[in-house]
């Protein structure tokens, strides 16, 4: 024989059965809408800068239209649209991250032209570059420029200017070289052979001077070239 229940607990029986029916139906839509839920999407902290990267600050500035298709310092054409930039010491290759210090954002650049010849001005971006940071309307903002990749170079620092000499020939045979010397020696001091080795072949190069100015040192090639010497300004 079965024993008849109170009345209150047939009452909590029922609320349990339902209960559990209730979780039954519910649970496959729970399952349903947790796979539906998109990821959230969680701010991933940005990858940490060089340490002790040879760093500098001033003010940027952009360059484009007008130099677009023309040679730059490095030889290469100049595209507005890569990410270059012009900088005045650094060697021509140096890559380089330029952040903005009023916004934080960051872009990476190559150096393949000297410049900006403005004062007070640090580094030239391409219209590219100048564009990532956000910087083509208002023409100029304050940077760091970080040294990231030197290339073959060793930069412990970043020079605010360079220094210049006169190459007045490159020779394969030092006789030549030693010539060219003794023969500028007559005349003016502080000349030298500076050697260059190549993949191919070792070089001698005649060279004359120290120049802290590039005004300087284009003036003493003038007055050379006059007397018939073959010049090239070439940074020491």
């Amino acid at each position: 024989m079965f024993q008849k229940l109170a009345p209150r607990q047939s009452r909590s029986l029922d609320l349990l059965r339902s209960r559990r029916l209730a979780i039954l139906f519910l649970l496959p839509l729970l399952l349903l809408a947790a796979c539906s839920v998109p990821p959230s999407r969680v701010k991933l902290p940005s990858a940490p800068g060089p340490q002790n990267a040879v760093s500098q600050t001033g003010i940027a500035s952009w360059y484009g239209p007008g130099f677009h298709g023309k040679a730059t310092a490095s030889g290469t054409i100049y595209d507005q649209n890569d990410l270059t930039a012009a900088h005045q010491t650094l060697p021509l290759g140096t890559r380089v991250m330029v952040t903005s210090l009023e916004t934080g954002i960051s872009t990476e650049v190559t150096i393949n032209d000297r410049g900006p010849f403005a004062k007070g001005r640090i580094i030239d971006l391409s219209f590219a570059a100048g564009k990532a940071l956000g910087m083509i309307g208002p023409g100029t903002i304050p940077v760091r420029v970080e040294v990231i990749d030197p290339g073959p170079n060793k930069i412990q620092s970043i020079r605010a200017s360079l220094d210049y000499t006169l190459q007045l020939g490159s020779f394969s045979q030092l006789e030549n070289a030693q010539q060219l010397r003794d023969r500028l020696a007559r005349s003016y001091a502080d000349v030298s052979i500076v050697p260059l080795q190549t993949q191919d072949a070792m070089y001698y190069r005649v060279q004359l001077g120290t120049f802290s100015n590039r005004n300087a040192a284009e003036e003493r090639a003038r007055l050379l070239s006059q007397s018939g010497f073959p010049v090239i300004i070439m940074e020491k």
